[in-house]
């Protein structure tokens, strides 16, 4: 069986871009990153300390830990290097396995036969020897095996996250065009927010970021919200390690009297989804919902904090034409109502990004999906230097 003690190499997947506030996670659980690179970070660790990234992280996509590294020259060689692994040792004969690749060699042309002859191996494997076959698929909810290829050079890993960790788990109506879970996280490290002062977030939608800053700024994590692992599927596994893990996990939840986070949208019905995904997460209170035009989100004469915008952008909901009085609108909410604050705004438009009207003091690159966006940062000044 896999001694989930032994440490090994350990990659953590991410989406481009997100490294950085990855890093700044990892470090914060106590690691020290060996690697980091626009879409993974590595630590050295045991597949115990995979269980506990698994739990915690929320920028990740999934966590990775190495079980073999091998050359591999051309695609008719996989069957044969996959196969001489001792796989029953890692899973019960019906344990039910999938199998993703991510291959770049030129005798390769559909990844597709990568995952085949992987399953292939290990499926004949378990025959020959014990007469059973373990069942395989694409569903994510088993066993999850990982493959990286790249030119001669292949390295298999147990995938212990299966399902992406992207999203966590508590948003059960997505509403329009959701931000990810993970993106809202990301943007929110981003921003520099200091977990204490007012969160102001107008046109909430589904209020995801609104819900992710509360679980941040009392001590929430997303592993609160799911119990499914690949993890949980491999010899060696045990339960007693995962439930003191998260029972740690629990603990960590705080109370922060003082915090003052605001979500508004002009649609009721956001809203009301926005109330319930806050009560999935177990954040509904510590979050005032308002149904409003953003113009009149009641915003906390405190001098400082953040007001977070997560407008349209003419991709997929409204058009360029009709969005460029909202910017405007925005930068002058902000400008006249938020003296003192940061001021944010994540857009994939910078056409319309100029229609706000104030200067930026950094532009922050990210991804939506496959859209090139920014988070756009305002210092708003009090008084005479606001203009």
């Amino acid at each position: 069986m896999l001694n989930y003690d032994e440490k090994g190499k350990i990659v953590i997947t991410c989406k481009d871009r997100f490294s950085p506030y990855l890093e700044e996670e990892v470090i914060s659980l106590g690691f020290k990153p060996v690697k980091v690179e626009r879409t993974f970070v590595e630590v050295y660790g045991s597949l115990n300390d995979c269980i506990d990234l698994n739990l915690h992280l929320r920028t990740a996509s999934h966590v990775l830990y190495e079980l073999k590294s091998f050359y591999l020259h051309k695609a008719d060689d996989i069957y044969r290097r996959v196969k001489v692994l001792p796989w029953e040792d890692y899973l019960e004969p019906d344990t039910y396995f999938s199998v993703i690749s991510t291959v770049d060699n030129e005798t390769v042309t559909n990844p597709l036969f990568v995952n085949v002859r992987i399953k292939d191996a290990i499926v004949d494997r378990f025959r020959e020897k014990f007469n059973r076959r373990p069942d395989s698929g694409s569903n994510l909810d088993g066993a999850v095996l990982q493959l990286f290829w790249k030119d001669t050079q292949a390295t298999l890993y147990v995938n212990t996250s299966g399902e992406t960790l992207a999203k966590h788990g508590y948003r059960k109506i997505p509403g329009h065009a959701p931000m990810l879970e993970a993106l809202a996280s990301a943007t929110i490290l981003a921003s520099g927010w200091d977990m204490m002062s007012p969160f102001v977030n107008p046109m909430c939608g589904s209020g995801t970021l609104a819900i992710e800053a509360a679980m941040m700024a009392t001590g929430r994590y997303p592993g609160l919200h799911r119990d499914h692992y690949s993890f949980m599927y491999f010899k060696g596994y045990d339960d007693a390690v995962y439930q003191k893990i998260k029972a740690k996990m629990e603990r960590k939840i705080f109370r922060a009297p003082n915090l003052k986070i605001i979500a508004s949208d002009i649609s009721e019905q956001a809203v009301l989804f926005a109330r319930e995904n806050a009560a999935m997460a177990g954040v509904e209170e510590l979050i005032d919902f308002q149904v409003c035009d953003f113009r009149d989100t009641n915003v906390p004469e405190t001098g400082e904090g953040l007001v977070f915008f997560n407008p349209e952008y003419g991709e997929r909901l409204g058009e360029e034409g009709d969005l460029g009085e909202v910017y405007q609108a925005m930068g002058d909410f902000m400008k006249q109502q938020c003296p003192g604050y940061i001021g944010l705004i994540f857009t994939g438009n910078m056409v319309l990004a100029k229609k706000v009207g104030l200067r930026t003091s950094r532009r922050i690159e990210f991804y939506n999906g496959t859209i090139d966006c920014r988070l756009l940062k305002y210092d708003l000044f009090k008084g005479k230097k606001q203009d």
